[in-house]
């Protein structure tokens, strides 16, 4: 007996290659009528613009299409009925593919926080921005472990269910002024060493802002690309520093407000 996934999973008009050129030169036919040309539909759907005139034939006899004249065709009341049959099943094995069979095969990769065995139900959480895995459904979001999985492995998890919970994080933006204006001696290394103290990471953005960061004796994270990976560091729930010349600043803060993601510009004058 066919399961509703055995129903779902068909479409008529995907059984056979024949079936399949019938749906589209008759959805040709209709968007061209009453004048069609057999060689701009040929041309439309691959095939000669013979098979085109058989498939015409064909359809006439079903009563799926009327023909008045040389060249001009008529889509009938029964082959809009066919038509509108034919898409109906398009959907549902459409609605089929992407809500049961790519929701399954989906894969996402997770760092385990706990041992996990494969077909295991875990909870998925963000830790440090990384997505992690936990045995058990004990949070707001689950999934299926694929692999088996020790403390501080990855593990590839799918059949994804909720939604999972995170605060967006916070980025404090420090100016650095050019060389022309002081470069990193303007800036207190000492202010800039008790921020990073409180962030996940530490961003920097110019020459002058990386030699600020070494003056301080703060360890950089992020040197490159800093306006987009300071965006994803903060979506991903980690608290970012940002030391940026004058002239970079404003592409970052643009991007994070492009993201809307908070923000603050502190002044750490020397």
């Amino acid at each position: 007996m066919p399961t509703n996934a055995d129903e779902a999973g068909r479409a008529g008009v995907l059984e056979s290659k024949r079936n399949a050129t019938r749906y589209q030169i008759l959805v040709e036919v209709a968007d061209r009528q009453p004048a069609v040309s057999q060689r701009e539909i040929a041309d439309a759907i691959g095939v000669t613009a013979q098979a085109v005139s058989e498939y015409l034939g064909g359809l006439a006899e079903e009563g799926y299409v009327a023909k008045h004249g040389r060249g001009r065709y008529e889509v009938t009341k029964e082959g809009v009925d066919w038509l509108l049959s034919q898409t109906d099943d398009l959907r549902g094995f459409i609605r089929h593919v992407t809500e049961d069979v790519v929701g399954r095969v989906e894969v996402e990769t997770a760092v385990a926080t706990t041992e996990i065995a494969a077909d295991e139900t875990v909870s998925l959480t963000m830790r440090d921005g990384v997505l992690s895995a936990t045995a058990g459904e004990t949070g707001s979001a689950t999934a299926v472990a694929i692999t088996d999985a020790e403390p501080g492995q990855d593990v590839g998890v799918t059949e994804f269910e909720g939604l999972v919970e995170h605060e967006v994080g916070s980025v404090t933006a420090v100016s650095v002024p050019g060389v022309q204006r002081g470069g990193s001696s303007a800036v207190d290394p000492a202010t800039v060493t008790d921020l990073a103290e409180d962030h996940d990471l530490v961003a920097t953005a110019g020459t002058e802002a990386l030699a600020t960061a070494r003056a301080a004796g703060v360890d950089v994270d992020i040197r490159f690309a800093t306006a987009p990976a300071v965006r994803e560091a903060a979506t991903k729930g980690l608290d970012v520093l940002v030391l940026a010349t004058a002239d970079l600043l404003s592409a970052h803060t643009d991007e994070l407000r492009q993201g809307g993601i908070g923000y603050e510009v502190v002044d750490v004058g020397s």
